[in-house]
C-alpha cells in the first residue's frame, strides 16, 4: 500500500521537473537537440520569424508519458 496517493505523487513528479527546468535555464546549460529536431517548423522572413517546435514538442510528450507511467506503477 502505497503512503501518497495519486494527487500527492503528482505534485511530488511536477515540482521536481520544475525544480530540473529552473537549473537548466538558470546555469544556461543547452541540451542537444532540443528544438533543433527534424520535424520543427521554422520560417524565416526578411522582418518575420515563425517557429514551432513540433518534433520537439512529440518526444517531450513521450518522455513525460513515460515518466508518468513508470511513477504510477
Amino acid at each position: 500500500m502505497s503512503i501518497l496517493n495519486p494527487t500527492g505523487k503528482f505534485l511530488i513528479l511536477a515540482g521536481i521537473i520544475i525544480i530540473i527546468a529552473g537549473i537548466i535555464i538558470g546555469t544556461g546549460l543547452k541540451v542537444p537537440f532540443i528544438g533543433r529536431l527534424p520535424g520543427d517548423i521554422y520560417i524565416k522572413k526578411e522582418n518575420f520569424t515563425f517557429y514551432f517546435p513540433l518534433a520537439t514538442c512529440v518526444v517531450a510528450s513521450i518522455i513525460i508519458t513515460l515518466i508518468v507511467r513508470f511513477i504510477r506503477k
